[in-house]
């Protein structure tokens, strides 16, 4: 069940005040959003993922930004998480229209006895370390009102981390809706779900890239701002199994490639961010770069504040 449904069927009041709530949080700027979507272009179906120049291919050691300076005529505002009057809220629209592009974990769980499955996605996700992979999950509220999503993985331990493609974008999304409880996520999207080796989560079957699961342990974090109040919990994940698609896997397996993978990510508001182009910078060596740096005078002790 995505969203806060478990919540809204036990207590429909405080349902409105959850961070999850869209007519809460608003998230949608649009009065009418399907007439906005008729006005604007078709979906560039011919678009391919190319590799282009960086903006500035002869970058120098020392040269800062690629603007000319640009960025730096204009001054910057500081905003307290924790004013007075700032609702939550306001530090929720502005950290995902800022933190961007995020990655979209889209996670399949089963409930431990196997009578109910989950199908959610969640940007509140990352890759934190490869020996051995782990994976984090962020989830709005603490564990009294834990989404059906959390619930089945602190109960089973177990779950499937799915990479969304432009492919089901749109199935994906679908699984976000506020649908009465008990409500299959599987049935309403059309996805299709495959058997996994390790975990008894479904993957889905549609997605390029899937991981298989463990939970290795929870953390909840309470408000600054109204103390007692639980706000969010971080699941740490730890990848023991994982499914790519044979079209988009090289060799060795150990790359995927972008322009079959075609990932989306999560941008702020109701906005996902679609991946066309690419540009490739290999990591500096000191050796190649001191040539550059030791002539202009940029090779100087780390000094306090630098």
């Amino acid at each position: 069940m995505s969203s806060d449904q478990e919540q809204k069927r036990e207590d429909p009041s405080a349902h409105e005040h959850m961070m999850d709530s869209e007519k809460h949080v608003q998230r949608n700027p649009h009065g009418n959003f399907k007439e906005v979507e008729g006005s604007r272009p078709e979906w560039r179906a011919q678009e391919k993922f190319v590799f282009t120049k960086t903006k500035k291919p002869d970058w120098k050691p020392g040269q800062g930004a690629n603007d000319g300076g640009e960025c730096l005529k204009h001054d910057h505002i500081e905003i307290d998480p924790y004013q007075d009057g700032r609702p939550a809220t306001f530090n929720y629209k502005l950290l995902i229209s800022a933190i961007i592009p995020r990655p979209i974990g889209f996670v399949s769980t089963r409930s431990k006895d196997g009578s109910s499955t989950n199908l959610a996605p969640y940007s509140y996700t990352q890759l934190i370390n490869h020996d051995p992979p782990i994976f984090v999950v962020g989830y709005a509220g603490g564990f009294d009102k834990a989404k059906d999503s959390l619930k089945n993985l602190i109960e089973s331990g177990e779950c499937t981390i799915n990479i969304i493609s432009e492919h089901f974008i749109e199935a994906a999304n679908a699984t976000s809706v506020n649908a009465p409880y008990g409500v299959s996520e599987w049935a309403l999207t059309g996805l299709t779900p495959a058997p996994c080796t390790v975990v008894k989560a479904s993957r889905v079957k549609e997605a390029i890239f899937s991981v298989e699961g463990k939970l290795i342990e929870t953390k909840e974090f309470e408000s600054r701002a109204t103390p007692g109040k639980k706000t969010g919990v971080l699941a740490i994940i730890e990848g023991v199994r994982f499914w790519a698609r044979e079209d988009a896997i090289n060799e060795d397996r150990n790359v995927l490639d972008p322009a079959v993978l075609r990932p989306m990510s999560r941008l702020g508001g109701i906005t996902y961010g679609r991946l066309l182009e690419g540009i490739e910078l290999p990591r500096p060596e000191w050796d190649e770069m001191k040539e550059d740096a030791g002539p202009a005078g940029l090779a100087k002790p780390k000094a306090d504040g630098q």
